[in-house]
């Protein structure tokens, strides 16, 4: 059995509050932030501005660094292995 797991290599904002998640294995998935919103810490990602701009890879995961100092204690993230079960997209290119 493999330890092995898929790194995020890229995250990419969209500014209809989804996010374009790159995995190691060339895996790409859409993850909708859209249903947190109004949930807890994520009402802050309601701010366009702080969505688009302080979305990075942190934890080694998607995260938000709310704080603006890449402080991995204050950011908002989510599980890694949520996001790698989510179903494979086409990258769009434009």
């Amino acid at each position: 059995m493999s330890d092995y797991f898929p790194e995020i290599v890229q995250v990419v904002p969209h500014k209809d509050y989804t996010v374009s998640v790159y995995f190691s294995d060339g895996k790409i998935v859409l993850y909708n932030v859209n249903p947190l919103l109004e949930k807890g810490l994520f009402t802050q990602l309601k701010d366009i501005h702080i969505f688009m701009n302080s979305c990075m890879i942190l934890n080694d995961t998607l995260a938000w660094d709310i704080a603006g100092n890449r402080d991995e204690s204050r950011c908002i993230d989510i599980d890694p292995d949520q996001l790698y079960s989510l179903p494979t997209v086409n990258e769009q290119t434009a």
